[in-house]
């Protein structure tokens, strides 16, 4: 059966350094039309999930105002975006977590819906553009996802592909989804970004 909004939570990962951004905190970099960056990503991502929660190890009181609650790695040195994931896996109490990055403004709004029709009895469900995997942007069934994180993250293996390899993944093959999931990773990019047609 499909999980339903309800049994998702959705998690944004805004824990990463913002090296490309010359040292910012990315979810906070505001886009051309005064939103933050997390700002728009949770518009987007909310009414897909029933709770929200966000990664995130600096200005975590910035971060408040955007979802249900914000989480710090657990490991030292931020090893990278699996932190932050075993972090919502840990937080959540829904069979499902919906993953996303900080850093991508225009998320479908029916990525949620489109995973879940897909995952099946799956670990994870993710999309692939037409042109390469979009690990980031995942379902994750949490009791599956977990295990393999910690371990990975317990042998410092804590590269994201991977964990994709590694996940019993389904992938959802659709290659206009690529402007979509553009992530925003440096400055230029953000200041292009328009969320209108």
């Amino acid at each position: 059966m499909q999980p339903t909004p309800e049994q998702i939570t959705g998690l944004i990962l805004a824990g990463g350094l913002g090296r490309r951004m010359g040292g910012r905190d990315k979810g906070l970099v505001p886009l051309p039309d005064g939103r933050l960056l997390v700002e728009a990503v949770s518009q987007r991502l909310r009414p897909q999930v029933g709770a929200l929660l966000i990664s995130a190890n600096r200005n975590r009181s910035a971060y408040q105002h955007w979802g249900d609650e914000v989480l710090r790695d657990l490991r030292p040195d931020h090893p990278g975006p699996l932190a932050g994931i075993e972090a919502g896996l840990l937080a959540a109490t829904t069979p499902f977590v919906l993953v996303v990055p900080c850093d991508a403004p225009a998320l479908p709004h029916d990525l949620g819906q489109r995973l879940a029709a897909a995952i099946g009895g799956a670990a994870a469900a993710m999309p692939h553009d037409g042109t390469r995997l979009q690990p980031l942007f995942a379902l994750l069934r949490r009791d599956a996802a977990l295990p393999l994180t910690r371990r990975l993250l317990d042998e410092e293996r804590p590269r994201v592909m991977d964990w994709a390899g590694a996940l019993d993944a389904v992938l959802v093959e659709d290659a206009r989804l690529a402007p979509a999931l553009a992530n925003l990773n440096d400055l230029e990019a953000v200041e292009k970004f328009s969320d209108g047609p």
